[in-house]
C-alpha cells in the first residue's frame, strides 16, 4: 500500500484453470491430432498444432490487473480496461458464454449501464475485497462465493 496515497498499488489476480474446461479441450484437440497423425494429415495436423499454440497462449496470457482504480482484464490478445469506481455489482456466474475466464467458477462485473464482464480469478475473496477497498458501494450478490 502507498502510505503516501492510502492506495493499494498493482496487483495482479491469476485466472482460475477449470478442469470442467480443460478435459475436454485435452480430449478433442488430443483425439484429433492424433487422427490426423495417425492418418498422415499434414495439413490438418499443422491446424491442429496452431490451435493447441493458440490455446495455449489463452492459458498463459488471461489475468485480471487492479493498478489505482483501473481493473484491467487481459485474455490472450484481447484486453479490457474497466475503471473499478464504475462497477455496480458483482455477482456469481457460472455460465458457459465465451469470456476472459478459464472456469467455470465465475464472478460477474457489472459496471457503467448494461455492460459487464465475466472473470475468474484463483483467489476470489481477495479480489472482490480489493475492488471493494476502492468502491465499497459494490453491491454484492454472492451465492457460491463467501468473502468473511
Amino acid at each position: 500500500m502507498d502510505t503516501a496515497t492510502g492506495k493499494i498499488g498493482n496487483v495482479v489476480y491469476k485466472s482460475k484453470i477449470g478442469w470442467e474446461l480443460v478435459i475436454p479441450l485435452i480430449v478433442v484437440l488430443g483425439g484429433c491430432t492424433g487422427v490426423m497423425l495417425y492418418e498422415g494429415a499434414w495439413p490438418g495436423l499443422l491446424i491442429m498444432l496452431v490451435t493447441m499454440a493458440f490455446v495455449a497462449h489463452l492459458f498463459f496470457t488471461t489475468y485480471y490487473v487492479v493498478d489505482g482504480d483501473n481493473l484491467f482484464v487481459r485474455c490472450g490478445f484481447s484486453k479490457q480496461t474497466v475503471a473499478i469506481s464504475s462497477i455496480r455489482k458483482i455477482s456469481d456466474d457460472s455460465n458457459w458464454v465465451s469470456s476472459p475466464a478459464l472456469s467455470l467458477d465465475r464472478l460477474e462485473l457489472f459496471f457503467t449501464g448494461y455492460n459487464s464482464v465475466v472473470v475468474s480469478p484463483k483467489d476470489k475473496k481477495s479480489f472482490i475485497l480489493h475492488l471493494l477497498q476502492i468502491n465499497n458501494n459494490i453491491e454484492l450478490k454472492l451465492s457460491k462465493t463467501s468473502i468473511t
